[in-house]
């Protein structure tokens, strides 16, 4: 599989922090910690390219 590089926006809030990818429209996802909502980004941004594939 071909590596693909994205940018992630990660900011912090009131209940965590959100993050999206603004390359990908509708994927965003947050977590209660910066790691949690990198880690959860990264889940969405693969699941939204596997969507697409398979779409």
């Amino acid at each position: 599989m071909k590596a693909c590089h994205f940018v992630a926006v990660i900011e912090k809030d009131e209940n965590g922090y959100c993050a999206f990818c603004p390359e990908l429209q509708g994927c965003y996802t947050s977590g209660e910690t910066y790691e949690e909502a990198r880690a959860n980004l990264a889940d969405a941004i693969r699941l939204h390219i596997e969507d697409r594939i398979l779409s």
